[in-house]
């Protein structure tokens, strides 16, 4: 059923005319439109007004529904934020797991939901500390991991069985995975217990973010192994956090984001069917993870696309039964690339905004950037400001206390309505290449993004979109950047330390149970194994990070990209 009969359709259609016709003229002519044309991020135009002529042949319960039920638009929960707020994360880590120990403390006592870790570049790619590849990059983007001894050190005075903790990792996600579940064990957590999410998402990181190691076909087998294994023993870990976030960040629109990501979980979903998985039993688990970028509305609207998306696809092309496996529960980070160094106060009403656009578009769980970030790891100052945003969000701005209010908006409903067909465009596309693994062999989703971002900075200096205090009302005083209260460590000394403690736990680790375990993980690689059980028994072992990485790549071999133009 329409939400507007024909007859009151008619007489909509009557005025809007007259109003073009007569009242608009007279207006421009006395106030001119700001700009020729009017569109979003994702290069959508976007009229002057929205009326119900915009959804004229709109089905309600088809589009929209209720809260808690197919399709899910409005959101996954029937009750959404009225009976639990979302997750409040800060992404957390630096240096060494020392100092991200004390930082952790320090946002639980400030009201922190959720931990979200971040690791430095060389355990994002699975190097050790020690490594010659890994000088002078250790501690600086986040956390270095180099061994069990590191994430017990970096949960230390922390309970791991009542908080969840997100990883962001993917090369080497079994390997943190394993050591934060053997952790788990000494501080005698059940499995049951153990909570939290492992990014491990390797397709985006061909398209995007580019901390690969192995080839696209042995990444995403090493990564369903963990899906596998974590839905069979970690009932409430997340697995995979599908990751639209860094095609963002990447440069990619609005769209690109929204559809790039469902294509990434299509793959998945097929891969795990052919293991022999039945979707009930794994789709419940899957999360994703998006970005919330400036452009407030095209936002909230892609967020309610993804979910209406996702909800047909688990239902119409895998035969998901349960609603769970329908659900798109994602996380949300506001814009990183949004930050600017110039005036970069201006960055926490940025991310206010984002952060706001997130929570109207119904997500689960929610990192708001903190200010600094144009210049490095947050301090302590800007982290709480950044923290505050949330809650201030959830207790003070009543945003949180109706479900979807923006649900039925003529504009929001077109936007969402049209971001959702633009996506679906891309999706056939990727459809007609063989999937998205196949897609990204041939580069497709790198070539689009590339376009996207080169149009945008065109955008910028050729002043079709503004960034204030960059492009529009610049401004040459300094005296704000001088007075960030910029995060100090000294790297160098956090590199040394992280060199010594990994020589010791080589030193004195059970050396025959070590080995062992490393030649055990060989041999399971090479027979196709499901390598967790093996990474575990090496995590356990004190085997380093690099270590098992080494043993996985001779195995699996190393991606090297080939160029794009």
């Amino acid at each position: 059923m329409v939400m507007f009969d024909g007859e009151e359709l008619g007489r909509i259609e009557e005025k809007l005319k007259e109003w073009r016709e007569k009242t608009l003229p007279k207006w421009l002519e006395r106030m001119p439109e700001r700009m020729e044309e009017f569109t979003t991020l994702s290069d959508i135009k976007v009229k002057d007004v929205y009326t119900p002529l915009d959804l004229k042949d709109w089905s309600y319960l088809e589009k929209l529904g209720l809260p808690g039920e197919y399709p899910f638009t409005r959101g996954i929960h029937a009750t959404m934020y009225r009976a639990k707020l979302w997750t409040m994360r800060m992404f957390s880590g630096y240096g060494g797991p020392e100092e991200t120990n004390r930082r952790l403390k320090f946002l639980i006592q400030h009201g922190e939901t959720g931990l979200s870790l971040a690791f430095d570049e060389p355990t994002l790619v699975g190097i050790d500390p020690d490594d010659p590849l890994a000088e002078g990059h250790v501690g600086i983007e986040g956390v270095n991991i180099a061994s069990l001894r590191d994430m017990e050190i970096v949960f230390d005075g922390i309970n791991m069985g009542e908080v969840t903790t997100n990883m962001t990792i993917n090369p080497p996600a079994p390997v943190l995975l394993s050591y934060y579940v053997a952790v788990a064990e000494k501080q005698g957590v059940p499995y049951h217990r153990i909570g939290g999410t492992t990014q491990n998402d390797p397709l985006k990181e061909f398209i995007a973010q580019k901390t690969y190691v192995f080839p696209p076909e042995a990444a995403v087998k090493i990564a369903m192994d963990v899906v596998e294994w974590s839905v069979k023993n970690l009932p409430k870990w997340n697995p995979i956090s599908i990751s639209g976030y860094h095609i963002r960040e990447a440069g990619a629109t609005a769209v690109q984001e929204l559809a790039f990501t469902l294509a990434d979980g299509i793959e998945y979903v097929r891969q795990l069917i052919a293991r022999g998985l039945d979707v009930d039993q794994f789709a419940p688990r899957l999360s994703f993870f998006f970005d919330s970028h400036i452009n407030f509305f095209e936002e909230i609207a892609k967020f309610r696309a993804a979910r209406r998306m996702w909800a047909k696809i688990m239902r119409e092309w895998f035969g998901a039964k349960k609603q769970r496996s329908m659900w798109l529960r994602f996380h949300t980070q506001t814009a990183g690339v949004s930050l600017v160094a110039q005036e970069p106060f201006n960055n926490i009403i940025r991310t206010t905004l984002e952060a706001l656009a997130a929570v109207l578009g119904g997500t689960q769980s929610l990192h708001t950037n903190s200010f600094d970030e144009p210049f490095r790891v947050p301090s302590e100052f800007a982290a709480k400001i950044a923290l505050r945003t949330q809650q201030i969000i959830a207790y003070e701005s009543g945003v949180a206390d109706v479900i979807d209010p923006l649900g039925g908006s003529y504009y929001v409903e077109w936007l969402t309505d049209e971001i959702e067909e633009r996506a679906w465009k891309y999706i056939d596309r990727i459809e007609s290449m063989g999937g998205m693994l196949e897609a990204v062999k041939k580069g497709y989703p790198q070539r689009e993004i590339m376009d996207a971002s080169y149009k945008f900075q065109r955008d910028l200096e050729e002043g079709r979109k503004f960034i204030v205090g960059v492009n529009i009302f610049r401004s040459d005083d300094i005296d704000e950047i001088r007075n960030v209260p910029l995060l100090e460590f000294d790297q160098e000394e956090i590199e040394e330390r992280q060199k010594r403690r990994v020589k010791e736990v080589r030193a004195n680790r059970n050396q025959e149970r070590w080995k062992r375990s490393l030649e055990d993980l060989r041999r399971a690689a090479e027979r196709g194994e499901n390598l967790m059980p093996y990474v575990l028994e090496a995590g356990r072992s004190y085997a380093t990070l690099g270590e098992i990485m080494g043993v996985l790549k001779e195995v699996y071999g190393v991606y090297v990209e080939p160029p794009e133009y």
